[in-house]
């Protein structure tokens, strides 16, 4: 019991009027239930911490701008552990027993793909997440277009970590891969990518999460005399990966997925051992509407809004909040034909907060169109739910992480042509 009780965590936020009654989405009664699945415990945990709270940051906005069809919301978020069971289950009680027409989730692509096939794709539900990049899930049709993303899909990380290795003249790589369908989703783009580029990938390496050591996976990895490593994987695997890798001998010489842009990873592994480790994640464009976001989170928080996911999670609450309002009834059908709507190319522009959110609702509510500018930038679905964005380099300096620098939308555009012609 005591195991089932932590595997589902649940907390609920409603800040207009206090109203906290159970109710039907789907009915409009109140509070409108909208729920989310993240890796509140686990191998991934490191990096939840913020996700979660700009979650949070994001509700308390949706309910001070109006919350949705002029009721409060009430957030379920469940913990999925980093497991695909413990993720289907999550989900399913909140398709199921909650009744949420929408949530957003997860972080791994390995937790997201059971959760498309076996709860959000047959219960016709919108799921939209911040962190899964796994190109699949759009292009296969799995999800019957209910699934959608705020982050780029994993090609852009991937071509975007070959363009730095060879920038840095990293010829000889060994890849270390989490086996789930982001590590070789990863691996399979970086591979085209480099190749293309003048480096060159001499061996691959899987491994499985939650492992108390990694040696034997190091130790084959070494054995093809690399120059320099990419591991893809996450924070606390990736702690005992570069731990075991740098004392076997292994180069300095080592790039890093996003996952591993916290400083769980970097003070676990210690920061003076990983002066030379570089990583990629995605990058915000500049404006007034990420600035606001980035306000508001560390004037609530009292820290900065560096890492992964936290702004594409708020992007994924506000963009499902403001569809639900756009939709005709909450069900799954009508909210995902309304997300492509919340950035229309002649709507009137909206951003972050509260009080941009208010706008949203008064032109949504006068029949008018909107184009959301988010914490991430514009959000703008393609036809596969997908989006495009730039991409940073960050480094460890000084025992913190900083941005080396910001590789451009445009950049990236020219990048995918060279590696695709």
């Amino acid at each position: 019991m005591e195991r089932r009780r932590r595997n589902t965590v649940v907390f609920a936020l409603a800040l207009i009027g206090g109203v906290l009654s159970a109710g039907s989405a789907a009915a409009q009664s109140c509070p409108v239930k909208i729920g989310g699945v993240l890796p509140l415990t686990g191998s991934m945990a490191p990096i939840t911490k913020k996700i979660a709270q700009s979650a949070e940051l994001a509700i308390e906005h949706v309910n001070q701008g109006g919350g949705i069809k002029g009721c409060p919301v009430q957030f379920i978020l469940r913990d999925d552990q980093g497991q695909p069971t413990v993720g289907v289950d999550a989900a399913k009680y909140l398709v199921e027993v909650e009744r949420v027409p929408a949530f957003t989730g997860t972080i791994s692509s390995g937790v997201t793909g059971p959760i498309i096939s076996s709860v959000t794709a047959p219960s016709k539900v919108v799921q939209i997440t911040c962190c899964s990049t796994a190109s699949p899930f759009t292009l296969d049709g799995r999800s019957g277009g209910y699934f959608f993303r705020t982050i780029p899909t994993s090609k852009t990380q991937a071509f975007a970590t070959a363009s730095e290795t060879a920038r840095r003249g990293m010829k000889k790589t060994v890849v270390i891969y989490i086996n789930t369908d982001f590590g070789t989703d990863m691996l399979r783009f970086y591979k085209a990518a480099v190749a293309k580029l003048g480096g060159e990938v001499i061996a691959e390496v899987p491994y499985n999460d939650n492992q108390p050591s990694y040696r034997a996976e190091v130790t084959k990895a070494l054995a093809a005399k690399p120059e320099s490593l990419l591991l893809i994987g996450f924070p606390k695997d990736g702690v005992t990966i570069v731990r075991e890798w740098l004392s076997l001998g292994g180069t300095k010489t080592i790039a890093l997925n996003n996952s591993m842009r916290t400083m769980d990873f970097v003070n676990g592994v210690g920061a003076k051992f990983i002066e030379d480790v570089f990583g990629m994640d995605n990058a915000q464009v500049a404006g007034p509407h990420v600035d606001a976001f980035n306000t508001a989170f560390e004037e609530k928080f009292k820290t900065d809004t560096k890492g992964p996911g936290v702004h594409t999670q708020y992007d994924a609450l506000m963009v499902m909040a403001l569809a639900m309002n756009i939709a005709k009834d909450l069900t799954g059908p009508s909210i995902k034909d309304a997300v492509r709507r919340v950035h229309v190319s002649n709507g009137t522009p909206v951003g972050t907060g509260p009080a941009e959110y208010k706008k949203a609702l008064e032109l949504i509510k006068a029949g008018k169109p909107i184009k959301y500018f988010g914490a991430t930038g514009p959000i703008e679905f393609d036809a596969n739910g997908d989006v495009t964005g730039p991409a940073l380099v960050w480094k460890v300096k000084d025992g913190q992480i900083v941005t080396d620098r910001i590789i451009t939308i445009e950049e990236m555009q020219a990048l995918f042509k060279r590696v695709e012609n």
